[in-house]
Protein backbone atom coordinates (compact mmCIF):
# COMPACT_ATOMS: atom_id res chain seq x y z
CA UNK A 1 0.00 0.00 0.00
CA UNK A 2 2.87 2.32 0.93
CA UNK A 3 4.70 1.79 -2.01
CA UNK A 4 2.43 3.65 -4.42
CA UNK A 5 2.43 6.55 -2.02
CA UNK A 6 3.78 9.88 -3.54
CA UNK A 7 5.58 12.16 -0.75
CA UNK A 8 4.67 16.07 -0.29
CA UNK A 9 6.62 17.90 -1.94
CA UNK A 10 8.32 20.85 0.20
CA UNK A 11 8.51 24.48 -0.16
CA UNK A 12 9.83 26.64 2.67
CA UNK A 13 9.08 29.77 3.69
CA UNK A 14 10.59 32.83 4.79
CA UNK A 15 10.97 33.58 8.48
CA UNK A 16 10.46 37.07 9.29
CA UNK A 17 9.66 38.59 12.43
CA UNK A 18 8.65 35.61 14.00
CA UNK A 19 6.27 34.62 11.36
CA UNK A 20 6.76 32.22 7.81
CA UNK A 21 5.55 34.50 5.51
CA UNK A 22 6.15 33.48 1.25
CA UNK A 23 8.75 35.71 -0.67
CA UNK A 24 6.36 38.78 -1.77
CA UNK A 25 8.23 37.85 -5.48
CA UNK A 26 6.42 34.55 -5.70
CA UNK A 27 9.61 33.12 -6.83
CA UNK A 28 10.82 29.52 -5.35
CA UNK A 29 14.18 27.61 -6.50
CA UNK A 30 14.73 23.71 -6.19
CA UNK A 31 16.98 22.69 -3.74
CA UNK A 32 19.12 19.49 -3.85
CA UNK A 33 21.14 17.21 -1.89
CA UNK A 34 24.92 16.82 -2.44
CA UNK A 35 24.44 13.88 -5.21
CA UNK A 36 21.71 15.94 -7.44
CA UNK A 37 18.41 14.81 -6.09
CA UNK A 38 15.60 17.01 -5.45
CA UNK A 39 14.72 17.53 -1.45
CA UNK A 40 12.29 21.02 -1.57
CA UNK A 41 11.26 24.12 -2.94
CA UNK A 42 12.84 27.30 -0.95
CA UNK A 43 11.92 30.46 -1.43
CA UNK A 44 13.94 33.29 -3.35
CA UNK A 45 13.74 36.58 -1.44
CA UNK A 46 13.78 39.55 -3.17
CA UNK A 47 14.94 42.89 -2.43
CA UNK A 48 11.35 43.61 -0.87
CA UNK A 49 12.10 40.90 1.27
CA UNK A 50 15.32 42.04 2.40
CA UNK A 51 13.63 45.40 3.73
CA UNK A 52 10.76 43.58 5.59
CA UNK A 53 13.49 41.40 7.32
CA UNK A 54 15.54 44.77 8.35
CA UNK A 55 12.13 46.63 9.20
CA UNK A 56 11.53 43.50 11.38
CA UNK A 57 14.97 43.59 13.36
CA UNK A 58 15.08 47.30 14.18
CA UNK A 59 11.76 46.82 15.56
CA UNK A 60 12.59 43.85 17.62
CA UNK A 61 16.03 45.70 18.72
CA UNK A 62 14.92 48.04 21.90
CA UNK A 63 12.73 44.63 23.24
CA UNK A 64 16.17 42.33 22.98
CA UNK A 65 19.05 45.08 23.32
CA UNK A 66 17.23 45.86 26.74
CA UNK A 67 16.43 42.58 28.30
CA UNK A 68 18.72 41.50 31.17
CA UNK A 69 22.08 39.76 29.95
CA UNK A 70 21.18 37.20 31.90
CA UNK A 71 17.56 36.78 30.18
CA UNK A 72 19.64 36.51 26.83
CA UNK A 73 21.38 33.41 28.09
CA UNK A 74 18.05 32.15 28.97
CA UNK A 75 16.55 32.33 25.78
CA UNK A 76 19.74 31.26 23.92
CA UNK A 77 20.08 28.17 26.12
CA UNK A 78 16.46 27.36 25.14
CA UNK A 79 17.24 27.45 21.48
CA UNK A 80 20.12 24.95 22.32
CA UNK A 81 17.66 22.46 24.21
CA UNK A 82 15.20 22.84 20.89
CA UNK A 83 17.99 22.05 18.50
CA UNK A 84 19.42 18.91 20.54
CA UNK A 85 15.21 17.66 20.38
CA UNK A 86 15.27 18.20 16.48
CA UNK A 87 19.34 16.08 16.55
CA UNK A 88 17.96 13.93 13.91
CA UNK A 89 16.42 15.69 11.65
CA UNK A 90 19.65 18.24 11.31
CA UNK A 91 21.64 14.92 10.91
CA UNK A 92 19.23 13.76 8.06
CA UNK A 93 19.40 17.55 6.53
CA UNK A 94 23.77 17.84 7.27
CA UNK A 95 23.88 14.90 5.38
CA UNK A 96 22.28 15.52 2.68
CA UNK A 97 23.53 19.01 2.41
CA UNK A 98 27.09 18.41 2.61
CA UNK A 99 27.43 14.60 1.47
CA UNK A 100 29.07 13.39 4.95
CA UNK A 101 28.40 10.53 6.04
CA UNK A 102 26.04 9.70 9.33
CA UNK A 103 28.83 9.53 11.83
CA UNK A 104 30.71 12.91 10.65
CA UNK A 105 26.93 14.20 10.31
CA UNK A 106 26.35 13.72 14.02
CA UNK A 107 29.61 15.44 14.99
CA UNK A 108 28.88 18.78 13.55
CA UNK A 109 25.24 18.73 14.59
CA UNK A 110 26.61 18.19 17.96
CA UNK A 111 29.45 20.60 17.63
CA UNK A 112 26.67 22.83 16.40
CA UNK A 113 24.37 23.01 19.90
CA UNK A 114 27.42 23.21 21.89
CA UNK A 115 28.53 25.95 20.15
CA UNK A 116 24.95 27.48 20.99
CA UNK A 117 25.19 26.97 24.45
CA UNK A 118 29.11 28.45 24.51
CA UNK A 119 27.58 31.31 23.41
CA UNK A 120 24.82 31.20 25.49
CA UNK A 121 26.98 31.37 28.85
CA UNK A 122 28.46 34.84 27.01
CA UNK A 123 25.81 36.67 27.37
CA UNK A 124 26.17 37.86 30.87
CA UNK A 125 30.34 37.98 30.95
CA UNK A 126 30.50 40.20 28.23
CA UNK A 127 30.38 43.04 30.07
CA UNK A 128 32.92 42.17 32.59
CA UNK A 129 35.73 41.34 30.17
CA UNK A 130 34.72 44.30 27.57
CA UNK A 131 34.29 46.30 29.60
CA UNK A 132 36.43 48.60 32.12
CA UNK A 133 36.82 51.21 34.95
CA UNK A 134 38.99 53.65 33.60
CA UNK A 135 41.62 55.70 35.96
CA UNK A 136 41.13 59.34 35.60
CA UNK A 137 42.86 62.29 36.85
CA UNK A 138 40.33 64.15 39.06
CA UNK A 139 37.37 63.20 41.36
CA UNK A 140 35.43 61.06 39.09
CA UNK A 141 34.39 57.68 38.53
CA UNK A 142 35.14 56.37 34.95
CA UNK A 143 33.48 53.49 33.18
CA UNK A 144 33.18 51.99 29.53
CA UNK A 145 30.73 49.99 28.85
CA UNK A 146 29.90 47.61 25.65
CA UNK A 147 26.36 47.74 23.78
CA UNK A 148 24.88 46.14 20.97
CA UNK A 149 25.76 47.96 17.54
CA UNK A 150 21.84 47.31 16.75
CA UNK A 151 20.90 45.59 13.42
CA UNK A 152 23.19 43.30 11.79
CA UNK A 153 23.31 41.80 7.96
CA UNK A 154 24.69 38.22 7.91
CA UNK A 155 25.92 36.38 4.63
CA UNK A 156 26.06 33.33 5.97
CA UNK A 157 28.79 30.23 5.10
CA UNK A 158 28.02 28.66 1.73
CA UNK A 159 29.53 25.30 3.03
CA UNK A 160 28.97 24.81 6.27
CA UNK A 161 25.27 24.97 6.44
CA UNK A 162 24.53 24.51 10.41
CA UNK A 163 27.78 24.49 12.46
CA UNK A 164 29.39 27.73 10.39
CA UNK A 165 25.68 29.28 10.60
CA UNK A 166 25.53 29.08 14.28
CA UNK A 167 28.49 30.39 14.28
CA UNK A 168 27.64 33.15 12.50
CA UNK A 169 24.48 33.90 14.49
CA UNK A 170 24.80 32.96 17.92
CA UNK A 171 27.67 35.79 18.45
CA UNK A 172 25.35 39.04 16.92
CA UNK A 173 22.06 37.79 19.06
CA UNK A 174 24.31 37.17 22.37
CA UNK A 175 25.57 40.63 22.63
CA UNK A 176 21.90 42.05 22.18
CA UNK A 177 22.01 42.41 18.31
CA UNK A 178 19.03 41.52 16.17
CA UNK A 179 20.38 40.99 12.65
CA UNK A 180 18.90 39.61 8.87
CA UNK A 181 20.45 36.43 7.60
CA UNK A 182 20.86 35.54 4.07
CA UNK A 183 21.48 31.30 4.13
CA UNK A 184 23.65 29.38 2.46
CA UNK A 185 22.09 29.48 -1.29
CA UNK A 186 22.21 25.85 -2.26
CA UNK A 187 22.51 24.71 1.65
CA UNK A 188 19.32 26.23 2.98
CA UNK A 189 17.09 22.94 4.77
CA UNK A 190 19.65 23.04 8.04
CA UNK A 191 19.08 27.23 7.96
CA UNK A 192 15.34 26.57 7.86
CA UNK A 193 15.02 24.16 10.53
CA UNK A 194 16.78 25.91 12.42
CA UNK A 195 14.41 29.18 12.09
CA UNK A 196 11.71 27.38 12.93
CA UNK A 197 13.24 26.12 16.48
CA UNK A 198 13.90 29.76 16.92
CA UNK A 199 10.13 30.17 16.15
CA UNK A 200 8.91 27.41 19.30
CA UNK A 201 11.35 28.51 21.08
CA UNK A 202 11.86 31.89 23.64
CA UNK A 203 13.22 34.02 21.15
CA UNK A 204 10.82 37.11 20.28
CA UNK A 205 9.95 37.66 16.91
CA UNK A 206 12.05 39.59 14.68
CA UNK A 207 15.25 39.02 16.41
CA UNK A 208 16.61 36.60 13.79
CA UNK A 209 15.51 36.81 10.28
CA UNK A 210 15.99 34.49 7.92
CA UNK A 211 16.29 35.16 3.74
CA UNK A 212 16.57 31.97 1.66
CA UNK A 213 17.94 33.18 -1.90
CA UNK A 214 21.52 34.50 -3.36
CA UNK A 215 23.72 36.56 -1.14
CA UNK A 216 24.73 38.13 -4.56
CA UNK A 217 21.16 39.80 -5.43
CA UNK A 218 20.63 40.21 -1.68
CA UNK A 219 23.91 41.52 -0.25
CA UNK A 220 23.76 44.79 -1.96
CA UNK A 221 20.39 45.58 -0.71
CA UNK A 222 21.71 45.50 2.42
CA UNK A 223 25.25 46.36 2.58
CA UNK A 224 23.06 50.08 0.90
CA UNK A 225 20.24 49.98 3.82
CA UNK A 226 20.67 52.95 5.64
CA UNK A 227 19.36 50.93 9.17
CA UNK A 228 21.66 48.42 9.17
CA UNK A 229 24.34 49.23 11.34
CA UNK A 230 26.65 46.13 10.63
CA UNK A 231 27.92 43.45 7.91
CA UNK A 232 29.22 40.30 8.18
CA UNK A 233 31.02 39.30 4.73
CA UNK A 234 31.49 35.78 5.45
CA UNK A 235 28.94 34.23 2.76
CA UNK A 236 29.69 36.66 0.41
CA UNK A 237 30.84 36.06 -3.10
CA UNK A 238 34.76 36.60 -3.72
CA UNK A 239 34.17 39.12 -6.48
CA UNK A 240 31.74 41.47 -4.57
CA UNK A 241 33.01 41.61 -1.60
CA UNK A 242 35.06 44.95 -2.44
CA UNK A 243 32.36 46.72 -3.67
CA UNK A 244 29.81 45.71 -0.72
CA UNK A 245 32.46 47.38 1.84
CA UNK A 246 32.64 50.35 -0.16
CA UNK A 247 28.61 50.57 -0.40
CA UNK A 248 28.94 49.82 3.36
CA UNK A 249 30.96 52.68 4.03
CA UNK A 250 28.35 55.01 2.62
CA UNK A 251 26.09 54.49 5.63
CA UNK A 252 29.23 54.30 7.55
CA UNK A 253 28.61 50.51 8.72
CA UNK A 254 30.91 48.10 10.80
CA UNK A 255 32.03 45.54 8.41
CA UNK A 256 33.54 42.23 9.57
CA UNK A 257 35.78 40.96 6.90
CA UNK A 258 36.64 37.08 6.35
CA UNK A 259 38.83 35.53 4.24
CA UNK A 260 36.96 34.21 1.04
CA UNK A 261 38.38 30.58 1.76
CA UNK A 262 35.52 29.20 4.35
CA UNK A 263 36.78 29.19 8.01
CA UNK A 264 37.28 25.55 9.40
CA UNK A 265 34.24 25.92 11.82
CA UNK A 266 35.24 23.30 14.18
CA UNK A 267 37.57 24.58 15.86
CA UNK A 268 37.63 26.63 18.98
CA UNK A 269 35.26 29.46 19.37
CA UNK A 270 36.77 32.93 20.86
CA UNK A 271 35.37 36.43 21.08
CA UNK A 272 35.96 38.16 18.06
CA UNK A 273 32.56 37.93 16.79
CA UNK A 274 31.27 38.88 20.00
CA UNK A 275 33.36 41.95 19.95
CA UNK A 276 32.55 42.36 16.47
CA UNK A 277 29.27 43.55 17.51
CA UNK A 278 29.91 45.91 20.36
CA UNK A 279 30.28 49.57 20.64
CA UNK A 280 31.88 50.76 23.80
CA UNK A 281 30.18 53.92 25.92
CA UNK A 282 31.84 56.11 28.26
CA UNK A 283 30.35 57.50 31.87
CA UNK A 284 31.67 59.98 33.46
CA UNK A 285 30.05 60.24 37.12
CA UNK A 286 31.68 62.41 39.76
CA UNK A 287 32.59 60.28 43.18
CA UNK A 288 30.66 62.83 45.61
CA UNK A 289 31.81 63.85 49.05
Amino acid sequence: MSDGRIGVTKTYKLYLGGKFPRSESGRVYPVNDAKGNFLANAAHASRKDARDAVAAARKAFPGWSGATAYNRGQVLYRVAEMLEGRREQFIAEVCAAENVNAKKAESIVDAAVDRWVWYAGWTDKVASVLGASNPVAGPYFSFSVPEPTGVVAVLAPQTSSLLGLVSVVAPVIATGNTCVVVSSHHRPLPAVTLSEVMATSDLPGGVVNLLTGNAAELGPWLASHADVNALDLCGAPEVIRAELERTAAGTVKRVLRSSAKETDWTRRPDITRLRAYLEHKTVWHPMGV
